[in-house]
Parts: structure tokens; C-alpha cells; sequence
């Protein structure tokens, strides 16, 4: 009688070239893609789908948000209906480039209503911050209001969105 011995390869975390996707089979790459297009899927729906039981599937899923892979399950909202149908995307550059005056613009970025994203950048602008209000009108009140009485701010430019081709919160796996 032939016996069938079973191998495990074992990656070493202490690899400089290893990351957590390394640590990543197919079926953990399906659970991820699965829960991105549709995170409200039942435990069991989503279990067959990757071929598990629905116990072995919900020990991936917790495993993948230890590993920090899955930060959180939200409901997308449609902007259209709750009257955030303008997208704007503005473009910020700060009157000093010091620690302080990057960190109390910061602080304030993230109270501004509406606002998005916040992100610092390369190039001609320090910073570019996405937000969404009602209309143009909307608009105009949180630039009078808010915006240009963000610290430190020596120039905003303003770029107001015409036409949305993608917007997609799925990263490729």
C-alpha cells in the first residue's frame, strides 16, 4: 500500500521581500474580491461561492481582518440621492512647508463638511482634498464658511467635477 505524504510550505515572516499577499492563497485573494463587490453577502453565500464550510470561510474572513487586510464593511451611499451630487476636487498650497503648519491644516481638513479625502501631494499643490455638496450654491457657502479659513493656506484652486467616469472603492487582488 503507497502512502501519500502531505507537504506545507512555510514562508518565514522575517523575509525582506515577503508581504502579507505573499501569505495569501487563492482562496483568500476570493473571499477579498467577493466582499469588495458585495460585503452585505451572507457568510454562507459567500462560503459556497469560495468552495468552504461556512465555519472554515468565517475563520478566513477573521483572519483577514487580523492581518488587516479587511479595515471595515460599510454601505456605499448614492451622493445623487442625499442632495451631495457636486464633486469637487480642490487643490491646496500652504503659505510655509514646516511640521505645524502641515499639521494644523490637517486638524482642520478633516472638520471641513463634506469633505471626503484629504491627501498630501507631490508637485505644484501641497495637498488635494476630494468633497461632495449639494450644488454650486452649497458650494460657495463652504468656500466663504470653511475653506478659506483653513490655517495656512496661501492658495486653493478649484476644479469642479463635469462628468464622473470611474469611481470604484475595488482594489485590484
Amino acid at each position: 500500500m503507497k502512502r501519500s505524504i502531505s507537504t506545507t510550505k512555510v514562508r518565514s515572516k522575517s523575509s525582506e521581500s515577503s508581504s502579507i499577499e505573499d501569505e495569501l492563497d487563492r482562496t483568500d485573494k476570493g473571499i477579498l474580491r467577493l466582499l469588495q463587490r458585495d460585503a452585505s453577502i451572507s457568510n454562507v453565500a459567500l462560503a459556497a461561492k469560495v468552495h468552504l464550510s461556512p465555519p472554515a470561510c468565517l475563520r478566513r474572513v477573521e483572519r483577514l481582518k487580523r492581518l488587516g487586510l479587511i479595515t471595515g464593511i460599510v454601505a456605499l451611499l448614492n451622493p445623487m440621492a442625499l442632495d451631495a451630487g457636486m464633486l469637487v476636487m480642490i487643490g491646496v498650497v500652504l503659505d510655509r512647508s514646516t511640521p505645524d503648519s502641515f499639521s494644523d491644516f490637517e486638524k482642520a481638513a478633516v472638520k471641513v463638511s463634506g469633505c471626503m479625502e484629504c491627501h498630501v501631494v507631490t508637485g505644484e499643490f501641497d495637498y488635494f482634498m476630494l468633497l461632495r455638496t449639494r450644488d454650486s450654491d452649497g458650494f460657495n457657502r463652504l468656500h466663504a464658511e470653511q475653506l478659506l479659513h483653513l490655517p495656512g493656506v496661501r492658495q486653493i484652486r478649484t476644479f469642479m467635477v463635469l462628468k464622473q467616469v470611474l469611481s470604484t472603492t475595488k482594489l485590484p487582488i
